[in-house]
């Protein structure tokens, strides 16, 4: 377990600032995470990379010549915000373009596509690519549902090389893409790991047996079966991988390739080194030449009890790319020109507070009230904050708790000053919005920020609002929500609470009942499905793999939503 933490919510943050203050010959800090002390030369492409924290040295330790230029490090099992991507990336920019490389998960691909097109409406030519090597996650057929875990390195890698040939944004796109279709990664576990400040694993498996096709945010394997010896796990690992060959590989014999063993947090070098040793005799007996391993921990999950085996399948072009030279704080390989020393001081860049547009007294009489329904949000999430990691991490990552309560203490506060500054109503809760998502990241921080906007721009500053323009900002919100999460009714996620509240709310309003009486009954119809998604089971997401896990367990964002509502319910009645 995590034993050595201040506030669980500061983690992330404070764990970066350490490795920054440990690090100062290879990074900087700036908002949002790390990019190199020495800037790339003139011309070349960027290439930015990130993710959530906890699994060191992915991603900030990989920031270097060689590697990547920028690091956007999120909370704990949770992508990074759109604007803490793009701070980074516009830092680590020479002028060359932006390739952003990050796991596929449903958080991950919402913020850093956003930042994406952020980056390319002010100029800066950028591109994404999401790695899914996980062979466990989805069916060959199903390729691009697949997750990012170990062969992040090698896709990474393979990018940053070929920046470093002086390849333009195309080709270093290319050959990402090309790595990427080319690596598979198969992992086992025999226990989960703790999240700071939680006093049990996210996940365990009886004594003697072990998790079979797990990923690397705590999620449960696929499957289970008993403990092997050091030999039966490499087995077990490569034959998984065999079984699997990439397109334009039809025969392993007189194959090359890349071969990562990967070990998640407590199984140890010695121990891997063990299993190393008959993962290198199969391949050996398979005909297949092992280029350059790597053998230790170079994409954990805290304290998991678990291993993972990536090939990267080589050809004339990857074979260079996966060989270059490369110096970052946790992972160097050949000779690369060392970076002069930097200095630790971080660079922001975030833009001033813009100045607050004009209100009306109604309006700004009814931010008093957003104010207050933020604070019994906040208030409500940091009660009930255990529990939803408790739900979320029946088949996901736990982090739901966490972030939900990063993202609410972040919007309550930003409302609090916008409000101080005269804002009107629109404006508080638009500033809510932005420092909900950026704070928490994630799914769920991406998602809350659109919600929060629409309701905002429904408010608006000029006019005090009615039960008719809540109606419609909260069924705009519904309607926002599922454009960018894809989600719909039955998908059990927090969409089965946000449409019957929208459609009651709106309904409630037409009939012509009061704001506080149509959100008491709209509240209600969002507390009833939230209670229902504990028969369904989810068909996006990261619980996705694990669906038949959840049943009988609600989901964690429709729970929260629920919960939210019935809170707001309660300053309504007396505001």
């Amino acid at each position: 377990m995590t034993r050595l933490f201040n506030a669980p919510a500061a983690f992330a943050d404070e764990a970066l600032e350490g490795f920054v203050a440990a690090h100062r010959r290879w990074v900087r800090p700036v908002s949002g995470g790390v990019v190199r002390s020495a800037p790339a030369p003139r011309g070349q492409v960027a290439v930015v990379i990130g993710g959530g924290s906890g699994h060191y040295p992915a991603f900030s330790g990989l920031v270097g010549p060689g590697l990547a230029h920028g690091a956007a490090v999120g909370n704990v099992f949770a992508s990074p915000s759109a604007r803490q991507i793009r701070t980074v990336a516009e830092q680590a920019h020479a002028g060359g373009g932006v390739l952003l490389m990050f796991g596929n998960y449903a958080g991950d691909v919402l913020h850093f596509g956003q930042a994406a097109e952020q980056l390319n409406a002010a100029g800066i030519e950028t591109r994404c690519v999401s790695v899914t090597d996980d062979i466990s996650s989805a069916d060959r057929a199903d390729q691009d549902k697949r997750r990012g875990i170990a062969g992040d390195l090698p896709v990474f890698k393979a990018a940053a090389a070929a920046a470093e040939q002086g390849r333009d944004l195309d080709g270093v796109e290319a050959a990402a893409r090309h790595a990427n279709a080319r690596t598979r990664s198969f992992g086992i576990a025999f226990s989960g790991c703790t999240l700071p400040g939680a006093d049990h694993p996210l996940f365990t498996v009886d004594e003697g047996r072990m998790a079979v096709g797990l990923g690397i945010h705590g999620e449960p394997g696929i499957g289970e079966r008993e403990v092997p010896s050091a030999d039966g796990a490499a087995e077990l690992l490569v034959s998984a991988l065999l079984a699997e060959l990439p397109e334009g590989v039809t025969d392993p014999r007189g194959e090359r390739a890349a071969v990562i063993l990967n070990g998640l947090g407590t199984v140890k070098y010695e121990e891997l080194f063990v299993v190393y040793r008959r993962v290198a005799q199969l391949l050996a007996e398979a005909g297949i030449e092992v280029v350059d391993p790597e053998v230790g921990e170079l994409v954990t999950s805290f304290d998991m009890a678990g291993v993972s085996l990536t090939l990267c399948w080589l050809d004339e072009e990857l074979e260079p790319l996966w060989t270059a030279g490369a110096d970052t704080p946790a992972y160097r390989k050949g000779e690369v020109t060392a970076p002069a020393a930097g200095s630790a001081q971080e660079i922001r860049t975030d833009a001033p507070d813009a100045t607050v547009p004009a209100a009306t007294e109604a309006s700004r009489t009814a931010a008093a009230t957003a104010v207050a329904a933020l604070r019994a949000v906040k208030d409500t999430v940091d009660t009930h904050a255990e529990e939803l990691g408790r739900i979320d991490a029946v088949a996901g990552d736990g982090d739901h708790g966490i972030g939900m309560r990063r993202g609410s203490e972040a919007a309550h506060a930003a409302a609090v000053r916008a409000a101080e500054a005269g804002a009107g109503a629109g404006t508080a809760v638009g500033a809510a919005a932005d420092a909900w998502a950026d704070r928490a990241g994630g799914t769920s921080g991406a998602l809350w920020g659109v919600l929060l906007h629409a309701v905002g721009a429904a408010l608006g500053d000029t006019e005090a609002p009615t039960a008719g323009t809540v109606a419609d900002g909260v069924s705009e919100a519904s309607a926002a929500v599922r454009r960018l999460g894809g989600a719909e009714v039955g998908d059990k996620t927090m969409v089965d609470v946000l449409v019957p509240f929208a459609d009651t709310l709106a309904g409630a309003v037409a009939d012509g009942a009061p704001l506080t009486a149509a959100w008491d009954r709209a509240a209600t119809a969002a507390e009833d499905a939230a209670k229902s998604t504990a028969g369904l089971v989810p068909r996006i997401g990261r619980a996705r793999p694990h669906a038949e896990r959840s049943l009988g367990t609600p989901d964690a964002g429709a729970h929260s939503l629920a919960l939210i509502v019935r809170a707001v319910h309660g300053v309504l009645a007396t505001h």
